[in-house]
């Protein structure tokens, strides 16, 4: 009985990592291109959810219609961004374009609501939130439905994400981008194109996490913080790597889940909302650049 216990509350964690991930390769797309942490990724996770269950509401559509409209919104939003903001600011200083990620979250979070309104909806996908009852039956395992389908979904993009920017020329493309803008320009790769190619993936991404985590928690404002749980992900798997991402998001969710259950009742309650901090923090002291993360060697 424990451990079936045990192997449920790690299934959940696992679940919920898959999840993380996918928030934390939005992340990676944006740093590997341009060296900057991408503040604005939770807003666009918001911005989309938003959006999709603000498309069904207004004009009483299907969310089979709402999702691909939705899909062009966020690429387009992508698109917007690289143009309006990103472009005049290629080979800046990266606080500069730190500062333009903060600019631009406050900036989308605003006319996500100024649109669509600031209540919390609610977000109806086609998955059952129940027992899967294979495992219920044959293993005593209580794990939903929703959190397996949800992963599974997860999965998928975070796998087909990994095979683009590392098997195509867009991956290799990225790759020298993101090792330098004034090379990869003076060898004839379009920087710009390449940009808004990531933006709009990453306003992709943003997209089903925010439809997955809103049809969990409700869409609602709180959905920009759900960025901020990819942080300690991308400081486990480092901030350049999809893999790292894929493994840091494990790791965190099994981590956070086991220390509620079995850490939760000697050190009191939201153990779960803080020890993934504690445990990158202290990732911190021995691998600052992550699992998967480059070692940076300056040269005085």
């Amino acid at each position: 009985m424990n451990m079936s216990f045990f192997i449920e509350v790690l299934l959940g964690g696992l679940l919920s990592g898959v999840m993380y991930a996918l928030v934390a390769i939005g992340f990676v797309l944006i740093y590997k291109a341009s060296g900057v942490f991408n503040f604005a990724q939770g807003a666009m996770v918001f911005f989309a959810a938003l959006t999709c269950v603000g498309i069904i509401d207004k004009f009483g559509v299907s969310l089979w219609v709402a999702v691909p409209a939705t899909i062009a919104v966020m690429i387009l939003l992508g698109i917007a961004i690289e143009r309006i903001v990103l472009r005049p600011l290629v080979n800046q200083p990266e606080i500069t374009l730190f500062m333009a990620t903060i600019g631009l979250a406050f900036f989308i979070e605003g006319l996500a609501q100024l649109v669509w309104g600031s209540q919390v909806r609610k977000l109806d996908l086609p998955i059952d939130d129940i027992p899967n009852t294979y495992l219920m039956d044959n293993y005593n395992i209580l794990v939903s439905n929703f959190d397996m389908t949800a992963a599974a979904i997860c999965g998928v993009l975070v796998t087909v994400l990994a095979l683009l920017f590392s098997k195509t020329k867009v991956g290799r493309a990225l790759r020298a981008v993101a090792d330098d803008h004034q090379a990869a320009l003076a060898v004839g790769i379009p920087l710009q194109r390449i940009w808004a190619v990531l933006w709009g993936v990453a306003g992709l991404v943003a997209l089903v996490a925010g439809m997955l985590w809103g049809a969990r928690n409700g869409v609602q404002f709180a959905l920009t913080f759900i960025a901020l749980k990819a942080l300690p992900v991308l400081i486990l798997g480092g901030f350049t790597s999809v893999p790292g991402a894929i493994v840091g998001g494990l790791i965190i969710g099994a981590s956070e889940k086991l220390a509620e259950v079995y850490l939760g009742p000697y050190v009191g309650g939201g153990i779960e909302g803080w020890f993934p901090y504690v445990l990158a923090l202290l990732f911190l002291l021995v691998r600052p650049e992550g699992l998967f993360g480059e070692k940076i060697i300056r040269r005085i």
